[in-house]
């Protein structure tokens, strides 16, 4: 049975991946965070208390594994924004200490969580395979600080060639367990809901492609399953959704009340992305295939967030 470390285990995606773990009766998972204290609560509170080892990163260097997973890193635009360029040196401490532990272990696999900002902050159209990255290197500004991180990361391992790296490019991730106090436009929609208050929102267009818990469960496991290879995947749903299509079916299921407007308050903390989603489907050569469209897996999730029927 493979042993899985997983780095940055406080984080959202990361429960929700080890609770889909322990889903299937999968026990052997090494949990690593910077708070110990806060994931052993959290532990308890899902009922898996005994079944995962929890430990600080600095004992990270002394057990094997077959897999390193990292998670590490910041998970919303207003803590990207309050990280600023911080996250340049934290995505590398943590990227370096990896690399280290491969070059004593190259057998072991290391799955990578990128994002869609490594592309770049401008996303006129969605990425394809052939899509480069474009970083404004002669102007730099915050916004671009998290995707250059990934960017970065991303050459180092390609670089690593004869190791078994795989990057994960996320673009939108949703889940019930999501901080609804976070600056998205889905939890600012979830919070209008909750509270019964009247959501303002601008009118600029945007679409955006969400995976279900689920479906990044599925695509994990199928690159664990694969051969070992040295690559990057973009996460995608069965199908992307548009703003005005998404608040409309947050109307009709769920009562949400919004006004459009010219220019409403929001944060953009990695730039403006109207299509912010990808149509490069290189994750399907190692056998995904999405069991969810954007919109089923938010009104599912949703559905249990706020605690009604879908």
């Amino acid at each position: 049975m493979n042993k899985i470390a997983i780095l940055g285990a406080t984080s959202q995606i990361a429960k929700d991946l080890i609770v889909s773990f322990a889903a299937v009766g999968y026990n052997h998972l090494y949990l690593f965070a910077r708070r110990p204290v806060e994931l052993k609560r959290w532990i308890a509170s899902v009922d898996l208390d005994g079944r995962f080892s929890v430990g600080e990163f600095s004992g990270f260097s002394k057990h094997e594994f077959d897999v390193v997973i990292n998670f590490v890193g910041v998970g919303n635009p207003a803590q990207a924004r309050a990280m600023g360029n911080s996250i340049l040196d934290i995505t590398l401490q943590f990227d370096e200490m990896v690399l280290t532990y491969l070059q004593a272990h190259p057998a072991c696999r290391y799955l990578f969580l990128s994002s869609g900002a490594a592309y770049g902050s401008c996303f006129n159209e969605p990425a394809q395979r052939n899509t480069p990255a474009i970083v404004p290197i002669n102007d730099l500004s915050p916004q671009d600080w998290y995707g250059v991180a990934k960017l970065y990361a991303e050459c180092r391992h390609r670089a690593h060639a004869e190791l078994s790296i795989i990057d994960i490019r996320v673009f939108n991730y949703f889940s019930h367990t999501q901080d609804i106090n976070a600056r998205f436009l889905i939890t600012d929609i979830l919070r209008a809901i909750r509270d019964r208050i009247l959501l303002k929102t601008s009118a600029d267009y945007m679409i955006r492609d969400f995976l279900h818990p689920s479906d990044f469960f599925q695509l994990v496991s199928r690159l664990l399953a694969a051969p070992a290879k040295n690559a990057v995947v973009d996460c995608y749903s069965r199908a992307p959704i548009d703003k005005s299509s998404l608040l409309a079916a947050m109307h009709d299921k769920f009562g949400l009340c919004y006004e459009v407007a010219e220019r409403a308050e929001g944060i953009n903390a990695t730039g403006s992305k109207p299509y912010y989603y990808s149509l490069n489907y290189r994750a399907s050569d190692f056998g995904y295939q999405p069991g969810l469209t954007s919109l089923e897996g938010i009104l599912q999730e949703a559905a249990l967030l706020l605690g009604k029927e879908a």
